[in-house]
């Protein structure tokens, strides 16, 4: 479909029942939101879109803001008819903005939005990042976004002067993908754009005090813990709102690589 500034946006579709948008994160694509849509798809039609620069989708474009995020998902509404909303982290963040503007959607669930409070989530590390990434670096690049964001335990164990040499070779192994899918490689350079909306919508809780949608606020109990911040100011002006840690999980857990069936269930019960 098209947005509303002319960007196409491509998304998967399946299952049957009423329809749900599932919007990936950061350094994410709609493949990496499959397990869990293929868990919903018994009682939900799914609609997983590749957010704007990546994949099927066009570009971030020039005026990249939160803005444009909402009217993709307004496009994708409006196509799908969908009513629920779920994303994941800065997917997470979207569906709560989108959800302030478009009445149509009246349940929404998110996992772990970064929304910053007093400076609560690290973004400090962006300008080297960016660096790295106008180097060509896109390897050491990663290596500094989940060293610095702390979502992956497994990144803060290892030392970075071995980051640096494994994660660029594991980079190029991971070029060739199925058709459809999104490179790794690809994917990296991403991050600022969801950082820009970090910053952008830091320190906004206040703007949820009037949301008339439902929301449940999800998180894991293996999560950093700026992320639990995040959830205690939201949950702490939205009215009405559900909260839910999950056990074991991590900030991964919706993903293929975490527990996406265990977040299935609760989803199910809230868009039931």
């Amino acid at each position: 479909m098209t947005s509303a500034d002319g960007t196409v946006i491509g998304y998967r579709l399946l299952g049957d029942g009423p329809p749900i948008l599932v919007l990936h994160g950061s350094m994410l694509a709609a493949q990496h939101m499959m397990r869990l849509a293929y868990a919903l798809a018994g009682d939900f039609t799914v609609a997983v879109p590749d957010r704007r620069g990546r994949g099927s989708s066009g570009p971030h474009g020039s005026e990249y803001q939160l803005a444009r995020e909402v009217e993709d998902v307004a496009a994708l509404a409006e196509a799908t008819g969908a009513t629920r909303i779920f994303g994941l982290s800065s997917g997470g963040l979207i569906a709560l903005y989108a959800a302030r503007t478009l009445p149509q959607l009246d349940r929404v669930a998110a996992y772990e939005p970064p929304l910053s409070v007093g400076g609560s989530a690290p973004t400090a590390w962006l300008d080297r990042f960016d660096r790295e990434i106008a180097a060509g670096k896109s390897g050491k690049a990663l290596v500094t976004a989940l060293k610095s964001m702390g979502v992956e335990p497994l990144f803060n164990r290892v030392p970075r002067p071995v980051l640096d040499l494994l994660m660029p070779l594991a980079v190029r192994l991971q070029r060739d993908v199925p058709a459809g899918d999104v490179s790794i490689e690809a994917l990296t350079p991403t991050m600022h754009y969801d950082m820009a909306l970090v910053r952008e919508a830091a320190d906004t809780a206040g703007l949820f005090a009037q949301l008339d949608a439902r929301v449940l606020l999800l998180g894991g109990s293996r999560s950093p813990a700026y992320l639990g911040v995040a959830l205690d100011a939201l949950a702490a002006v939205i009215p009405g709102v559900s909260r839910r840690t999950m056990p074991g999980l991590g900030h991964s857990g919706p993903e293929n690589d975490g527990r996406p069936e265990q977040v299935a269930e609760v989803l199910r019960d809230f868009f039931a």
